[in-house]
């Protein structure tokens, strides 16, 4: 697809070696700009296949479409990066229902709403970028400021919101139940999204944690989650994956034990790049926790408490990071040790759970849900980002022109890390300002390269 107009306008501004907040203020607007989408007249296209067989690259577009106009409260950012996280994958293959219902509902609860009720849904939940405008309201951000995004859009009208906003009944995900997401050239966030890039980080780098880490740092560290402290033993499944590789960092970080659960001896090579030393590979172990599609195999679930045992030491974890679901739960059930917790977060390999609840309430576990996360623990999670105590696990960046192909290669587990996304930014490698701690740190930010 050609260059469009607000590529090489916006590109030409932002990348002026010596361009101020007023040169980003004046700089004329354009009236579209590309965008990954999905249509609704698609939504049926997949209808009675099974997930497996379910292509992104047939039902996600990119498409030219108009501005949208900014509201009280929200931001226009210049997109220079996104990333892949699973929730377009959900989307590209309208499960577990289309994302079009969540437009809809969103659409009817105000004016301003409506402008997210379109025939198209444009994705993505992550972005670095140049803010370009912000509405009435907005004091904190100027144009000019390179930021990253949060995914929590939250109205805030409802008291149960004010204690943890997550618990607001009118949070959604960016993205993913919201419209204007960050596979595009430009997003519409709502301010409270925003927060600062790391300086030491490209474009492509500084777009890979925001999802991911934050649901990682509520999962694990937060008083919302797990609570993790010091000298825990953590269960991590897919530890070098999206998810997992940033709960393996904030485990070690934090002073806890990881125990990571991989497919693969390169995916265990990852995990002990980044300092975990008990690894399980699921793969050549041959766990089969399902003896068939109705029944789990518990000398299964043994077999493989026995074997975290001997990663251990002789110790059970004291939290399990569960985001698969369906094929994993029943096992994390039963090998977390008593009183221990078992956090959940998604459900990628299905979302109905099974466990043998004598082994959760004879023993005092407990199971807690998390989702995301609020704008405090993202700020802290993305604090650490810039830091240099996390760092990106960003393995493999695409053009925006291929984020099917991306999305694609996601659904099918064919990556580790995070997959980028190159929005406005024409190559890798850009946007680093601060390259004295960028050398400190290069090993780490290229180790999923």
């Amino acid at each position: 697809m050609p260059e469009s107009h607000a590529q090489s306008a916006l590109l030409a501004a932002i990348t002026a070696a010596d361009r101020t907040p007023e040169d980003i203020a004046a700089l004329p607007l354009p009236e579209s700009f590309r965008a990954v989408t999905v249509r609704k007249e698609d939504t049926d296209m997949f209808r009675g296949m099974p997930s497996a067989d379910k292509d992104p690259r047939k039902s996600l577009h990119v498409d030219e479409v108009p501005l949208p106009e900014v509201g009280p409260g929200e931001a226009l950012v210049a997109v220079m990066a996104s990333s892949v996280n699973y929730n377009t994958v959900w989307s590209s293959i309208f499960e577990p229902l289309p994302t079009f219902g969540f437009l809809e509902r969103y659409g009817r609860t105000s004016p301003l709403a409506a402008r997210h009720d379109l025939p198209y849904h444009i994705l993505g939940s992550d972005l670095s970028g140049v803010v370009l405008r912000t509405g009435p309201g907005v004091n904190v951000w100027k144009p000019g400021d390179e930021v990253v995004a949060h995914c929590l859009s939250v109205e805030l009208e409802s008291p149960d919101g004010h204690d943890d906003t997550m618990l607001d009944p009118a949070q959604r995900i960016w993205g993913f139940e919201t419209n204007f997401g960050g596979l595009a050239e430009v997003a519409l966030v709502k301010s409270n999204q925003l927060m600062p890039k790391a300086a030491h980080l490209t474009w492509e780098e500084a777009a890979a944690p925001g999802l991911v880490n934050s649901t990682a740092y509520r999962q694990l560290v937060s008083r919302n989650g797990a609570g993790m402290k010091q000298g825990d033993n953590v269960l991590i499944w897919g530890a070098s994956g999206g998810l997992g590789s940033y709960a393996t960092q904030l485990a070690l970080a934090g002073g806890a034990h990881p125990v990571c659960v991989v497919s693969s001896a390169r995916k265990a090579e990852v995990c002990r790049a980044m300092g975990a030393e008990a690894i399980i590979d699921r793969s050549a172990e041959d766990y089969r926790f399902w003896s068939d599609e109705d029944t789990q195999d518990p000398r299964e679930w043994k077999r493989f408490g026995k074997r975290i045992r001997e990663v251990t030491g002789g110790e059970d974890v004291d939290i399990v990071f569960e985001h698969p679901g369906r094929e994993t739960f029943g096992a994390s059930v039963y090998v977390t040790r008593r009183g221990g917790t078992i956090v959940t977060c998604a459900s990628t390999s299905g979302f109905r759970h099974e466990f043998d609840n004598r082994y959760l309430w004879m023993h005092l576990k407990r199971i807690v849900g998390t989702h995301f996360a609020n704008y405090r623990e993202a700020w802290e999670a993305n604090r650490l980002v810039a830091k240099g105590r996390i760092h990106p696990t960003l393995s493999r960046t695409y053009p925006l022109a291929d984020t099917a192909v991306a999305v694609h290669d996601v659904h099918g587990n064919q990556h580790q890390g995070k997959v980028g996304v190159l929005c406005l930014a024409p190559t890798e490698g850009l946007g680093v300002r601060d390259e004295e701690k960028r050398a400190r740190h290069i090993d780490a930010i290229n180790r999923f390269r």
